[in-house]
């Protein structure tokens, strides 16, 4: 078993766990990010997701990523939000993806150990952490003119980093819960606009992308 630990991030001191997930992170409307949102939206329409996640001209690329940070991490939420009652701590004790990989949460401040969790629990931690990293203004800075910190770029990595592997348990360990919900048409589309994305601007080292590299040399098959 291949044990994948988080970077050295805090996380916020104790996990708020429910079983209705996480609330929605909003970007403010009228806002800048609010326009660059509502672009993406519109390109995505398309169909073509390959051109959809290219930085639309003149636009900054760290605003960018952000937008699009905040998007993924509302989408996985979402997807993750009906299968919470599939994914408990009797059925997935352990954090994985598949027989060859198991994640360990560490975050360098609390948890400064890697601790092998059950999967609700390490993503609960993951999601509780993303969102208290959107939330913090000196990182994912709202307001027009403020500019982003120098390592938002490391940060942004690694919280897709770890959205990543809330997609890869999904396909893993509750692909049969998705297509009873008939959600599978859903979580494709997501994930495969979230894989261009992050092959677009290099987010994500491959080696951590290896659970799921089959289904991603599928879905970029049809689009070269």
């Amino acid at each position: 078993v291949k044990g994948l630990t988080g970077n050295a991030f805090p996380l916020v001191s104790g996990s708020r766990s429910s079983k209705t997930f996480k609330p929605k992170k909003n970007i403010p409307e009228g806002s800048h990010q609010y326009e660059l949102l509502k672009h993406a939206e519109a390109t995505l329409g398309s169909g073509n997701l390959r051109q959809a996640v290219m930085l639309p001209e003149g636009e900054d690329l760290n605003e960018w990523i952000a937008v699009n940070t905040v998007d993924f991490f509302n989408q996985i939420n979402m997807l993750y939000g009906t299968i919470t009652e599939f994914c408990t701590e009797a059925s997935c004790p352990v954090m994985s993806a598949g027989p060859r990989y198991e994640y360990h949460w560490a975050d360098g401040t609390n948890i400064k150990k890697p601790i092998k969790c059950s999967a609700p629990k390490y993503i609960d931690y993951l999601m509780t952490w993303v969102q208290d990293q959107l939330d913090d203004e000196t990182l994912f800075p709202s307001k027009i003119g403020v500019p982003f910190p120098k390592n938002f770029m490391s940060v942004a990595k690694t919280i897709l980093k770890r959205l990543f592997r809330v997609y890869a348990h999904i396909y893993h360990q509750h692909f049969d819960s998705v297509m009873r919900l008939q959600e599978e048409a859903h979580l494709n589309t997501s994930f495969k606009h979230f894989i261009f994305f992050v092959q677009e601007f290099n987010l994500i080292d491959r080696r951590e992308l290896a659970p799921l590299q089959e289904l991603i040399e599928k879905l970029g098959s049809k689009d070269r």
